[in-house]
């Protein structure tokens, strides 16, 4: 059984070191963990592909980012996962999510998109909800900024701090819920 992993974030260098694309992050550490190249789809994704464990208890699992932009990303994901036939309850998204603080991270099945682009952007495209979702915390901003401002812009200082960590744990909840399934990545992350 194949595993569809997505970072989402927005295409170019502009966008590469925003909150927005700390999924992406996560996806970028991935690819250094198990020593991985990126290759383009058809599907407007980079992919790249691996086996998590050993043996017959290892899972077959595709990293991938998306080329186009947050609010387009289901067009692209969808394609992608009708391409490898991965099912819905199989896909795994990483995203950053303003409603919980710096550095926290949920893993949950389902729910709504609270206004994320992305999560609707995948949700309408696929007619369902039901995916994983890896809420990548990133806080809301202080006093009157314009959240969509705040997601575009670059992490601060004091959080550049625990940021590598926090990518770290990220990768690990993503390998927790394949290996482990979703009740004890939920025990070991959801703090």
């Amino acid at each position: 059984m194949t595993w569809l992993v997505v970072g989402l974030g927005n295409p170019g260098d502009e966008y590469a070191a925003t909150r927005h694309n700390v999924g992406q992050m996560v996806i970028d550490h991935l690819l250094k963990r198990h020593n991985l190249k990126l290759s383009s789809h058809k599907s407007r994704c980079d992919i790249a592909a691996f086996k998590l464990g050993v043996g017959i208890d290892s899972h077959s699992i595709i990293l991938a980012k998306s080329k186009s932009y947050m609010n387009e990303t289901g067009g692209p994901v969808k394609a992608l996962a009708s391409f490898y036939s991965v099912e819905p309850e199989k896909i795994i998204v990483l995203h950053d999510e303003l409603d919980i603080g710096y550095a926290a991270i949920r893993a949950k099945l389902a729910g709504g998109d609270n206004g994320h682009n992305g999560l609707k952007s995948l949700t309408s495209s696929f007619g369902t909800a039901d995916y994983f979702r890896i809420r990548l915390g990133i806080g809301r901003p202080m006093g009157e900024q314009d959240p969509a401002d705040f997601v575009l812009k670059q992490f601060s200082k004091e959080e550049k701090k625990s940021l590598d960590e926090f990518i770290d744990r990220g990768a690990d909840c993503v390998e927790c819920l394949i290996e482990k399934g979703l009740d004890l990545t939920q025990s070991k992350f959801n703090s």
